[in-house]
């Protein structure tokens, strides 16, 4: 099997987790965040405590910058780790081969 585009995979990750925080701020937009949040705590058997502030278009743009970038980012260390060790299984070495040593640790 050929090695996974970490750059492809980073970018689906971040469209998942920014698409699934537009949801949430549309919702809010829509206010229709509060009865959401309240039937998934009722279906996590939680008493829900916790309440929607109203929309924000600046907090809403930062949430999903936010958790696009970090989608991004989980996404990419993700397939690193993912081609790491397929490469390592290919080759017999599982467990034995180092990771590559960061440039900063070299000096």
């Amino acid at each position: 099997m050929g090695a996974v585009n970490a750059k492809k995979t980073g970018l689906v990750f971040a469209a998942l987790l920014g698409g699934w925080h537009a949801l949430w701020a549309s919702l809010v937009a829509v206010s229709w965040a509060q009865p959401v949040i309240n039937f998934v705590f009722w279906l996590h058997f939680i008493k829900p405590v916790y309440v929607i502030q109203p929309f924000n278009l600046g907090v809403a743009l930062s949430l999903i910058a936010v958790t696009a970038a970090l989608g991004y980012v989980i996404g990419y260390v993700l397939v690193l780790l993912w081609n790491w060790i397929h490469n390592a299984t290919d080759r017999g070495t599982v467990g034995k081969q180092k990771l590559p040593v960061p440039i900063a640790t070299r000096l």
